[in-house]
């Protein structure tokens, strides 16, 4: 088996739901070590989020948790307690990297802040991600992905001009959070390496968000003073068409920046007679003036054909038209199959299911699931007894008193 990436890497994660456990995720699949640390009573809050098979409840069976924990040792920990948190430190003293999503304050109060962590072992990089970060006026506050939408204002890029804002979907800025957790904390490890200091990398979610704010939006502001407003389903500042509109059976991305480009869609449409009409010559003018009475010309050759017909027409003719899957079509995706996108795992409570892939691939070191994700307490004797040192009477004595 082809050595990982990140083999050698030493991880301790303390993470719940998202945003953690997907930088420790893609950390693993890496090739690092990475030991989950979750609550003794219940785990990762995410073991209680579907979806599950057959629609029933288990917390070895959620799909969330199970895609989100693959290649990773499962140990159960109370650091709460004094003698969790000793042995949270044991792991520590010889760890690379501390991984966490808790509140700032609440890992000072138990200890667990990089001041303290930095006297125990000073080459350790620590890395919380929280909503919105660990200093300013509002580090202090709690904040779910609807939050941190909201607080960076692509919330008000998102829907039609004339309704309320909307939210990303899919708890996307948890998603960017870890994306962005990996690449901190991989930059750390990497100054670490040559300096001999580990440091803090403090991720929060509303500043990623803020960062990937729609390319104009900050040069606008900044240079004209302009506050941008919701587009619905086209945008605004881009030369007609740049929009998706409903085609037979879906709906159609229609993008062309280049002249040539929509050119060539005319002439596959047949140069319909008011393609000619000196109105709708200048795309600009379309875009500012005229983009719903053009979306409403194109709509009768969109609803004769089919998102796999206009797309392939496009293929053909090199015009960047592209249809807009649903969840089953991108499974099914025979570009994603010839590329490996999608694996499937055994996992011995759940069994064989399918989980997306990475987001990204190497040539000489693929990313690779090494394990399903763990069951709860999986690896308490071989994390606690084979590498700590401590006995199965120890662990049940600790289990007894509620410490693992």
């Amino acid at each position: 088996m082809a050595r990982g990436l990140l083999d050698g890497l030493k991880v301790v994660e303390y993470g719940n739901m998202i945003s953690a456990p997907y930088a420790g995720k893609l950390m693993a699949d890496m090739g690092a070590e990475v030991i989950k640390v979750e609550d003794p009573g219940g785990g990762d809050a995410s073991r209680q989020h579907g979806p599950f098979p057959q629609d029933i409840p288990h917390h070895e069976k959620s799909g969330l948790f199970l895609n989100l924990n693959t290649s990773k040792l499962g140990i159960t920990l109370n650091v709460r307690v004094r003698t969790g948190r000793e042995i949270l430190e044991r792991l520590l003293k010889d760890a690379d990297i501390f991984l966490h999503n808790h509140p700032a304050r609440q890992m000072k109060a138990l200890g667990l802040d990089y001041a303290s962590l930095k006297e125990l072992n000073p080459r350790l990089v620590v890395a919380g991600v929280s909503a919105f970060g660990a200093t300013g006026p509002y580090k202090d506050y709690k904040g779910q992905a609807i939050n941190c939408c909201a607080f960076s204002g692509v919330s008000d890029e998102m829907g039609d001009p004339d309704r309320e804002p909307l939210n990303l979907p899919l708890s996307i800025s948890d998603y960017q959070a870890a994306m962005a957790a990996t690449s901190g904390i991989l930059l750390a490890v990497f100054y670490r390496d040559r300096s001999g200091e580990g440091q803090f990398v403090d991720i929060a979610e509303a500043d990623v968000m803020a960062t990937i704010q729609r390319e104009g939006v900050w040069p606008a502001y900044f240079s004209l003073g302009k506050v941008h407003k919701r587009d619905g389903h086209r945008r605004s500042g881009h030369l007609y068409p740049h929009t998706i509109l409903p085609c037979k059976d879906g709906h159609m991305c229609l993008i062309a920046v280049e002249g040539r480009q929509y050119k060539r869609f005319i002439e596959i449409m047949g140069n319909p007679e008011w393609s000619n009409n000196p109105k709708y010559r200048d795309r600009w003018k379309i875009s500012e003036e005229y983009a719903d009475e053009v979306d409403a010309l194109l709509a009768p050759w969109l609803m004769a054909h089919t998102k796999q017909e206009i797309f392939q027409i496009c293929l053909e003719n090199r015009i960047p038209f592209a249809p807009v899957r649903t969840i089953d079509e991108v499974v099914n995706d025979p570009h994603l199959k010839a590329r490996h996108f999608f694996a499937e795992i055994d996992h011995p409570e759940a069994g064989m299911l399918k989980y997306p892939g990475m987001p990204y691939q190497f040539s000489s070191t693929p990313m690779q699931v090494s394990r399903p994700a763990p069951m709860l307490g999986e690896h308490n004797e071989l994390v606690f007894c084979d590498r700590l040192g401590y006995s199965k009477q120890d662990l049940a004595v600790m289990r007894q008193e509620g410490v693992i």
